[in-house]
């Protein structure tokens, strides 16, 4: 039932921010999505990965919601925005329910 996009992101500047974040939001809750974690400052407690500058984590009711979200014509373009200063990496989770 439940999905969850997590994504690490590493910025290379921020001329893209504005417009990404001001359109974004709605999008994902005209899905049924919520950010439940958006922000920079993360801090590495385990391992050596390269910390990333900021991360997310997006709950959506459903795999299907989380892929017609990003999926959607709507986002298509902010992701090419997105892409002109910030380098991603992002995974679709399957929620607890669904693993046991």
């Amino acid at each position: 039932m439940t999905a969850f996009i997590v994504g690490r992101m590493a910025i290379h500047n921020r001329d893209w921010m504005e417009e990404y974040f001001a359109k974004v939001p709605a999008l994902i809750e005209a899905n049924g999505g919520e950010f439940l974690v958006k922000g920079g400052e993360p801090e590495v407690l385990e391992g050596d990965e390269t910390t990333p500058d900021a991360a997310f984590v997006i709950r959506f009711p459903s795999r299907d919601a989380a892929l017609a979200f990003w999926n959607s014509d709507e986002f298509a373009p902010l992701v090419k925005l997105r892409q002109t200063g910030s380098t991603l990496q992002a995974h679709l989770y399957a929620g607890l329910e669904e693993v046991l």
